[in-house]
């Protein structure tokens, strides 16, 4: 499972062999080839992008297009061990709803999204004014698919006002996992592991 963006890596290293997961914005499955040839895991897809999804499709792997805003409604309750969300959150509709979703499909959900309180971007924004361009941020204010810009803390009031129970948290900072202590203000990307 080598080649793995770190928060997939995370996410890789912690579902359970022989499992089954539901990759929501699979991207071109990179985390559901790994899971499948390093774990076992009958995974499965679910991506926005066409050419993502025939990417996935050629590597062997089961995706459908569709769109997580409007598609999860048609999984059944508790139909995977996981689903999982890895950097979309923060580019749906109604994070809300899909966190609800999330939790109803997987028995367990893994989220992973960049931290909009890292204090890079709040120094981009007190002294400089604008939106920061960073190497996890790439893209300009006006080209980037992130909607909503979520920290740890946010995401920690949804989820229990959701109900939801955190089992597990890891935080990135850079590319290495970092402690969790001031992780709202020090890491660039977080990663969850919720049931309900």
């Amino acid at each position: 499972m080598n080649a793995l963006r770190p928060d997939l890596a995370v996410i890789a290293a912690h579902v359970d062999a022989g499992s089954s997961a539901l990759d929501i914005g699979c991207g071109d499955g990179t985390l559901m080839a790994a899971l499948r040839d390093g774990k076992g895991v009958d995974a499965r897809g679910l991506e926005l992008d066409a050419g993502n999804v025939a990417d996935a499709i050629s590597r062997g792997l089961s995706v459908v297009q569709g769109d997580a805003d409007t598609d999860l409604g048609d999984y059944p309750a508790a139909s995977f061990d996981y689903a999982i969300l890895s950097q979309t959150l923060q580019t749906t509709e109604r994070p809300d709803r899909i966190l609800h979703e999330l939790t109803r499909i997987g028995r367990r959900a893994f989220v992973s999204f960049p931290n909009f309180a890292h204090w890079r971007v709040r120094c981009s924004l007190m002294f400089g004014g604008r939106m920061p361009v960073t190497r996890l941020l790439p893209a300009r204010w006006y080209a980037t698919e992130n909607i909503h810009h979520v920290t740890i803390d946010d995401f920690r009031a949804l989820a229990a006002q959701q109900g939801l129970t955190i089992e597990r948290s890891w935080f990135l900072k850079g590319d290495r996992p970092m402690a969790p202590r001031a992780a709202n203000l020090l890491a660039e990307h977080a990663v969850f592991l919720l049931r309900r």
